[in-house]
């Protein structure tokens, strides 16, 4: 049986390394989240951030108190190498709701998303980038315009941690995956960039994946994300995960009557104007946060917003299983995606000092 959520709901956080950013996240909405502690195995960052919130440090799910609400699973799943699924599921057939980091692979989404319709309560994958605020807005320019115009290709870069919500905002731009296909391009062994073919919604799709990590730290990425969706109207592209979003409506010459196309002064001009406007123009603001701003305060925004969407589901008290289809046709689509990759190869970035746009 589900529980209401009249109440700030007690949470629980699983994990302490990305899952900073959930505690911080959640400190800054005490009207509707409670942080009810920290599960984690112990560490020093553990046990110094269960002080620096004032909250229970526990080291088992049964150890758990019995009024938590959610809890927030911030730790890597099999493909990365953890646990986090196995806790997701201890902790769903303790009757508490679960909202768990991406990536899961198909085969173990389904496996939580039957414990949760078993114990009656509800079960999120977060794929935490679309929930920001630049993306958020490039989705909605993006839908509004495959639904005016016929979309012609995606062209999209990320880094392969990031793959899985890649896959999740196109999803959204489409209101779905299907059809998709993913065929790897041969002849890419050295590359730090792999080439993919594909299409996703039946739109034709060219995706360049940095497949390479540094062992022990999966923030070293030289990239996010970087999406264009092409029309015969223009393409609109999000530059980068935090923004901005353009649009670059395509050249269409009017002329004369004598077919004559550049203007002098005369009427001309000023039709020409009117109707070609600028040859590049934001969706929304043209300024990029700082990191510091990203990581503050994007990023903490973006979880609110997905633990805000876990809430209405309980308050509404839908179904455990409600939209759980695309979830799982996302993730299906991700793990053929990784298998036309490969394996990351090891990167050994010497990033140096950093530049900024003034070094150029």
């Amino acid at each position: 049986m589900t529980r209401t959520a009249r109440r700030p709901m007690r949470v629980v956080v699983c994990g302490t390394r990305f899952g900073q950013v959930y505690l911080a996240a959640l400190a800054r909405a005490p009207e509707r989240y409670q942080l009810a502690g920290i599960l984690a195995r112990g560490s020093d960052r553990s046990v110094q951030l269960a002080k620096e919130y004032g909250v229970p440090l526990y080291d088992a799910v049964e150890h758990l108190p019995g009024d938590v609400d959610v809890a927030c699973v911030v730790v890597s799943s099999a493909v990365g190498g953890g646990r986090g699924v196995e806790l997701a599921k201890a902790l769903l057939e303790r009757g508490i709701h679960v909202l768990q980091e991406h990536p899961v692979h198909p085969t173990e989404l389904a496996d939580c998303l039957r414990v949760a319709r078993r114990a009656g309560v509800h079960y999120l994958v977060n794929t935490f980038y679309p929930h920001l605020e630049p993306v958020r807005r490039f989705t909605s320019a993006a839908r509004r315009l495959v639904g005016l115009r016929r979309p012609v290709f995606v062209d999209a870069m990320c880094a392969v941690q990031v793959s899985f919500d890649l896959l999740d905002i196109l999803a959204e731009v489409f209101d779905g995956l299907r059809p998709w296909s993913m065929s790897p391009v041969a002849g890419h062994a050295g590359r730090p960039m792999v080439s993919v073919d594909a299409q996703v919604a039946g739109v034709p799709l060219t995706l360049r994946v940095e497949n390479r990590m540094q062992a022990g730290d999966d923030s070293t990425s030289l990239l996010l994300h970087r999406i264009t969706i092409g029309t015969d109207a223009g393409n609109l592209m999000l530059v980068n995960t935090h923004g901005p979003v353009v649009w670059s409506p395509v050249l269409r010459l009017p002329s004369n009557s004598a077919g004559q196309f550049l203007p002098g002064r005369s009427a001309v001009e000023e039709r020409w104007s009117d109707e070609l406007g600028p040859t590049t123009a934001y969706v929304g603001t043209a300024e990029a946060p700082t990191w510091a701003t990203a990581i503050h305060e994007m990023w903490g925004d973006g979880v609110l917003a997905v633990m805000d969407r876990l809430r209405e589901r309980v308050d509404a008290d839908v179904h455990p299983l409600h939209g759980s289809q695309r979830l799982l046709t996302v993730a299906r689509a991700w793990k053929e995606l990784t298998e036309a990759l490969g394996y990351p190869e090891v990167a050994e970035p010497e990033p140096g000092p950093p530049l900024t746009v003034a070094d150029l």
